[in-house]
């Protein structure tokens, strides 16, 4: 089974106060901003993130595919607008074996993809899934700084453990 979020580039980035405002003094910026996010996001969770760009107003834009830190980014072509291609792409794909959920606040678009058998998210839902992704992210980093020092000690299994303990007291 396969797990696909689909995010609505610019949608997100406009209901995103702090990408809103970096979009105002850069529009690349924003958009990188958005793809960290959604590269540590992708890979805490597991799933396959694609984050789609409206291009259908550049003149002769071919569709563009390319991967920022393993997450797939896609640039529309011409005349095809993002919520085109998510369209598109969940009618293409969507399954029994591919969950598919769609990041977009575009309420016309959330009901076009549930028709479709995908699952929509809010970009506000999806900023707090992220956010709870980051905090569990901090506590597993926490946990692992707990040890002083990183020793094949502490990830044995315990029996194991008194086994070589055993061996290393009969040898001394």
């Amino acid at each position: 089974m396969k797990e696909y979020l689909m995010v609505d580039g610019y949608n997100i980035i406009n209901q995103w106060e702090e990408l809103r405002e970096e979009s105002r003094h850069s529009l690349d910026s924003a958009r990188i901003k958005l793809l960290d996010i959604m590269s540590n996001y992708q890979a805490f969770k597991g799933v396959k993130v694609i984050v789609v760009f409206d291009a259908h107003y550049v003149k002769n834009s071919m569709e563009k595919h390319e991967f920022y830190n393993a997450v797939e980014v896609v640039y529309t072509k011409e005349f095809e607008s993002a919520d085109n291609y998510i369209e598109r792409f969940v009618a293409d794909h969507y399954s029994d074996d591919n969950t598919i959920r769609v990041a977009t606040s575009d309420s016309l678009e959330q009901m076009v993809v549930l028709g479709l058998g995908a699952a929509r998210i809010s970009a506000r839902e999806l900023k707090t899934q992220i956010q709870e992704a980051s905090q569990k992210m901090d506590k597993n980093h926490i946990n692992m700084m707990k040890h002083d020092r990183n020793l094949l000690e502490h990830h044995l299994d315990p029996i194991v453990a008194k086994k070589l303990e055993s061996i290393r007291r009969q040898k001394s």
